[in-house]
């Protein structure tokens, strides 16, 4: 069956970073999605119309409200993000359909749960954890695991930063590769200069059964993070799931 479009409105724009920036729609009837899933925008830059698609992951949990959320990286060159970045305001309509995708967890959460992603990345795991903490879900323990440049690229930081009080088997580590003169006392969470892979090849060094990695960023880091999850930590394949955005 073909997806349905919908027409939105955009009813707010937030700069969460010096590149990028948090859009919510307004759509026209309550969407069943599940956390994870994504949508594809028909956005006016091309004639042609696979040109004009550009797929965004759903940054907000399931709320029962007619509002979706997205968080969105500033392409240089792209004019996808030209579009959305230099012409797109309050009152602005876009086009969609889905919500689509597998990205998701399974009814039942019966296993720890690692997050990795880089940069907007992180947009379905705000979802996923969102959405086990507002309809109170079973969950064992979660580790989201960010990667960036710069700490003023961290994304969601103070929300992830309360997910610790909120939920005690929450863990936040964030790796920043290009960041001087970090000092990890001026942050409530881990944090290292480096990048992304030396964290989990730190915590998860010992290959265990009860968990599962959830990998979400571009697609030369998820081809990193799969060898060496397979290769050097020896998990097994059904353990690890991902989703590429480049």
């Amino acid at each position: 069956m073909p997806w349905k479009w919908y027409d939105s409105k955009v009813t707010k724009i937030a700069q969460e970073s010096p590149t990028t920036k948090r859009f919510w729609l307004e759509t026209p009837e309550q969407l069943d999605f599940r956390a994870g899933q994504f949508v594809t925008m028909d956005l006016p830059i091309s004639d042609k119309r696979l040109k004009r698609w550009r797929s965004y992951s759903i940054a907000n949990a399931p709320n029962n409200e007619r509002e979706l959320e997205f968080c969105i990286l500033q392409m240089e060159g792209g004019a996808a993000t030209a579009y959305l970045f230099d012409e797109v305001k309050e009152g602005t309509n876009i086009k969609f359909k889905g919500p689509d995708g597998t990205f998701t967890l399974p009814d039942t959460v019966e296993k720890d749960l690692v997050f990795i992603c880089t940069g907007t990345g992180v947009a379905p795991f705000r979802s996923m954890i969102w959405d086990l903490y507002n309809h109170n879900k079973l969950y064992k323990n979660i580790h989201l695991i960010f990667g960036t440049r710069y700490a003023d690229g961290i994304l969601y930081r103070q929300e992830f930063e309360e997910f610790q009080q909120k939920m005690p088997r929450f863990r936040y580590s964030v790796a920043l590769s290009r960041e001087e003169n970090l000092r990890p006392s001026d942050f409530s969470f881990e944090i290292v200069k480096g990048y992304i892979h030396q964290l989990y090849l730190a915590h998860y060094n010992n290959t265990r059964p009860d968990v599962d990695f959830y990998i979400c960023g571009w697609s030369n880091m998820i081809d990193d993070a799969v060898a060496n999850l397979l290769l050097k930590l020896q998990y097994d394949k059904s353990q690890i799931h991902y989703e590429l955005y480049g």
